[in-house]
């Protein structure tokens, strides 16, 4: 009775550490969103709502640390258990990371309302942003069914994104070359499109780890990138249709 009465309590204890996880992604999930509001709509507000929510995400990760110490240092899990516990870690940081970048996506979106920002790179990087928090809500599905499949079809979306983000970069550039007048607004522009890209890759990361939960690996595959062109010379300028 008492091996059942451990076992149970152990099992507890993982859901608990999935459900803090879960409440984590969707405070991530709902900083990114309103980051963008806040672009969309100039509104330094609800910028400085997303701005001050960053500490939520961050207890929230220290307590996802404090639980996988504790289930370590007293269970000493093993196989499917250990991994479930060892990437519970990588995956709260993740999403820690994530809602950094919303939350410095939201900083920049109030310093916009100094500068001429172009409504069409504007609309870009809602468009961009779009596609991450989609990816996201979709890996955070995947992590709360334990489906290895959708996990992969967000994976292989990472491709997607960078290739707008790609057109972003040189739309941004060449308004700059064209209309000198938009170089501040188009700075801060480019690190937000550089934040919501990067967002997109630890959602990526997460995907992998949907995987690695589930059958001990990530994707066999090479990651799908569709950047990778960026920086290759000749490829700086220029708009993409």
């Amino acid at each position: 009775m008492a091996g059942e009465h451990t076992l149970k309590r152990f099992d507890e204890e993982l859901e608990r550490l999935s459900a803090t996880i879960s409440e984590m992604g969707g405070l991530a999930e709902s900083q990114l969103a309103q980051s963008l509001v806040a672009l969309r709509e100039r509104d330094t507000e609800i910028a400085e709502r997303v701005i001050g929510d960053d500490a939520r995400v961050d207890a929230l990760d220290i307590a996802v640390q404090e639980q996988t110490v504790k289930l370590l240092a007293l269970r000493q899990p093993m196989a499917v258990d250990l991994r479930v516990i060892l990437s519970s870690i990588k995956i709260a940081s993740a999403l820690e990371r994530i809602a950094d970048y919303a939350k410095n996506t939201a900083k920049r979106s109030m310093l916009l309302t100094q500068g001429t920002a172009p409504t069409a790179a504007v609309n870009g990087i809602d468009r961009l942003g779009r596609l991450v928090r989609t990816a996201l809500k979709d890996v955070l599905d995947a992590f709360a069914h334990g489906d290895v499949a959708k996990a992969h079809d967000v994976w292989e979306r990472d491709e997607e994104i960078d290739q707008v983000y790609t057109g972003l970069f040189r739309e941004l550039l060449t308004y700059m070359m064209e209309d000198p007048r938009t170089i501040t607004a188009c700075t801060h522009l480019l690190f937000m499109a550089k934040n919501i890209e990067r967002a997109g890759d630890h959602v990526t990361n997460i995907a992998e780890l949907v995987s690695f939960r589930s059958t001990g690996h990530g994707f066999e595959e090479a990651r799908p990138k569709g950047s990778a062109s960026l920086y290759a010379p000749g490829n700086m300028t220029g708009t993409v249709s």
